[in-house]
């Protein structure tokens, strides 16, 4: 699409030439014009006279605004008139608008009075962009009016967005339905609509000193979209660019420090109770089969090791260091790490910003970046990464090797993911501690995970994202390849600079951060339970073929249960086709109920469970199955799992493998039956509804982000 970027440039050069902060209503409309956002007939004037003059052209009714950029809000100046009927009242209308204005703000630079063509019926929506600090340039959309303003009913995308993006958008607010005709009324241009979403995010891209944008209202209606207001905020102060290095430098350093030939310990310690006493004792106890190499000023050896007064007496290459000294310490043992061409510098101390000491963490990442040596926290417990029996943290060491690689900003939720990983028994390949994220973040590990062999699965938590677009745009690649999941901490609106637009206004930080997740494909946890259950279960589960959901209940009411958490998590129960629905009602007593969910009733015994669970799986009609147990005296919690791992291994055996969880309702006994279960490939989950099928919506909402559906 042709866009006339001359056009803005003079318009914002202009501006900036003025030393304004925002577009006149006029200026606005030529730059909407330069990038195809359509909007009403108009034009501007200097006195009653060619008000008088313009009304008459452009075909009443009219509407008359005050072009000031000294008054952004016109109509809290008294500065709008609507439904101007003819061209006396126009002339009329100037008057009064202008003198509205000089009792507003006496000093105020007036240009004139916009007369505009008034645009009848139609939806009324809002479509804007804002500036963020973590994700930079990202575009609006949602219902004007009421429902903007108070409801918050609004979405973000990244941009510049594309059409499929700016579609989603429209499907992406509460009010959805409004747009697809409701009460008789048609249903809007969705192609319009979505060709001036473009254009804006394509406008702010192009042009990063628009810091926020408005067009608010658009009438949107089955014959196009047309913005009647146009509002636009600059700001021409340089933003300093994000250090980001490129991403073969970032793979090839994070290899060297996941995976290194040698580590050295500085601050190492044969006292037991020191933390580099433990990292000495993980690094051995752990299995690690790479050169340790122990850093104290004084002793001789530890723990069995030579030990060296400091990383530049080693005659070796050190690929990573773990640092148990002192905050005060640090930056001059990683300047010996830089002259010793160190990959990674794993700092466990604390003491830096997260206490107030910015200007500390300052000088490690200046002496890290003046050396190429990229640095992993402070302030963190360290980390695991199990194919290469390495344990670089005080923690106690982990063994259970799998595809599951975790991290953590908390040292506490890093403790918690450790904790659960070695109760539940679940195989991780990493789990990293990220702490005050000085330089190794987010993004850096996806970089590396995506690469790497022994992970399927990615799980993060964090607190924030310092560069959320360098997070986004690596994670949109990773998640088509590997289901990453992400638990944002902090789901309530940052406290922010005040915003001058509506848009600005409504950019509620979570609301950014759950929107751009989606877009990217990121599966967002709403836990800490979340987390580690999608962590655990999701790369269990085959990727499902399509999105026809079953629920096979012994329980009427869990039954109920389940089908809810479907709504809640996205899931499409399957409408039951009648040749389906016979064919069910053969394993089901008079009094059970067909139909989606399939009740078998609690009073059957195992066959029943087992038949039902075979027909489920050989139908091609059904893509997934959700099982309701209740515990009976003729279906025992164990018979019935092991019934059911008969049907998932009989099939299996055959080719045939559908995403199955289950959700047990019983006494204790079912405890052990959901372990065995989760055992043989079905995760399944005692005294819960919600978890398994939130486990199952997390699948599909991996398979649909990287197009597999």
């Amino acid at each position: 699409m042709n866009r006339d970027k001359a056009q803005v440039r003079q318009v914002l050069d202009a501006v900036k030439a003025a030393g304004r902060a925002s577009l006149t209503a006029p200026e606005g409309e030529r730059v909407c014009n330069a990038y195809g956002i359509a909007v009403p007939q108009e034009g501007v004037a200097a006195s009653a006279a060619e008000a008088h003059q313009l009304a008459a052209a452009i075909g009443f009714p009219v509407v008359m605004k005050i072009v000031s950029p000294d008054i952004l809000h016109k109509t809290e100046a008294g500065g709008v008139l609507v439904g101007v009927k003819n061209a006396d009242d126009a002339a009329k209308g100037f008057d009064t608008i202008v003198a509205n204005a000089k009792k507003h703000k006496a000093d105020a630079q007036i240009l004139g009075v916009q007369v505009q063509q008034m645009l009848r019926g139609g939806q009324e929506v809002i479509v804007g962009a804002v500036t963020d600090d973590s994700f930079g340039k990202l575009v609006a959309f949602g219902l004007g009016g009421v429902l903007v303003e108070v409801l918050k009913d609004i979405t973000f995308r990244l941009a510049p967005a594309t059409t499929e993006d700016a579609l989603s958008m429209l499907d992406g607010i509460q009010a959805a339905e409004m747009l697809k005709g409701v009460r008789g009324s048609e249903p809007v241009d969705r192609e319009a609509l979505a060709k001036l979403i473009v254009g804006v995010s394509e406008l702010v891209s192009d042009f990063p000193e628009i810091a926020e944008m408005d067009l608010n209202p658009v009438f949107a209606s089955k014959d196009g979209a047309i913005a009647a207001d146009v509002r636009i905020v600059v700001d021409f102060a340089a933003r300093k660019p994000r250090y980001r290095p490129a991403e073969a430098d970032v793979l090839s350093a994070m290899k060297r420090i996941m995976q290194p030939k040698a580590v050295a310990v500085i601050g190492a310690s044969a006292e037991d109770g020191k933390i580099g006493n433990s990292v000495m004792k993980n690094l051995i106890n752990g299995g690690y089969k790479g050169n340790i190499y122990p850093i104290h000023p004084k002793a001789g050896e530890i723990l069995g090791y030579k030990a060296f007064k400091s990383v530049k007496d080693v005659p070796g290459e050190i690929d990573t260091a773990v640092f148990a000294i002192p905050g005060e310490f640090v930056a001059g043992a990683l300047a010996e790490c830089g002259e010793k061409k160190v990959a990674g510098a794993v700092l466990i101390p604390s003491g830096f910003a997260e206490v107030g000491q910015h200007a500390m963490q300052e000088e490690i990442v200046a002496v890290g970046r003046k050396y190429n040596v990229r640095l992993m926290g402070p302030n963190i417990y360290g980390f695991y990464y199990t194919p290469a029996n390495l344990c670089a943290t005080f923690c106690t060491a982990y063994d259970v090797k799998g595809s599951v690689a975790l991290s953590s900003q908390s040292g506490g939720i890093g403790m918690a993911i450790i904790g659960y990983s070695r109760s539940a028994k679940m195989g991780v390949s990493a789990i990293v501690g990220l702490g005050n994220k000085s330089d190794i973040d987010e993004d850096d590990l996806l970089i590396f995970f995506e690469q790497d062999p022994n992970t399927k699965v990615i799980a993060q938590h964090c607190e924030d994202l310092k560069d959320g677009r360098a997070f986004a745009e690596v994670a949109r690649r990773v998640s088509k390849k590997k289901p990453v999941i992400v638990l944002k901490a902090g789901r309530t609106p940052a406290g922010a600079k005040a915003a001058r637009s509506h848009t600005g206004a409504l950019a509620g930080n979570d609301k950014i951060y759950e929107d751009v997740f989606k877009q990217v494909g990121v599966i967002r946890a709403r836990s800490l339970r979340d987390l580690l259950d999608f962590a655990r279960a999701v790369p269990m589960l085959p990727t499902p073929k399509g999105e026809n959901v079953v629920i096979i209940t012994g329980a009427g009411g869990s039954g109920v249960l389940l089908a809810d958490a479907c709504v809640d998590n996205k899931l499409s129960l399957m409408p039951m086709p009648d040749d389906l629905d016979k064919a069910f009602r053969k394993f089901i007593p008079p009094f059970g109920a067909a139909g989606n969910p399939v009740d078998i009733t609690g009073g059957q015994p195992p066959q029943t469970y087992k038949n039902a669970v075979l027909l489920g799986l050989q139908d091609e009609r059904i893509h997934a199955l959700i099982l309701g147990y209740w515990h009976t005296i003729i279906t025992p919690p164990m018979t019935f799992a092991r019934i059911i791992v008969e049907a998932h291994d009989e099939m299996r055996a055959k080719g045939i493998e559908k995403p199955m969880v289950a959700s047990l309702a019983g006494d204790v006994e079912v405890e052990e039956a959901a372990q065995y279960l989760y055992e043989h490939g079905i995760p399944a989950y005692a005294y819960s509804t919600e978890i398994p099928v939130a486990v199952l919506g997390a699948k599909y909402q991996w398979a649909r982000g990287a197009g597999l559906l």
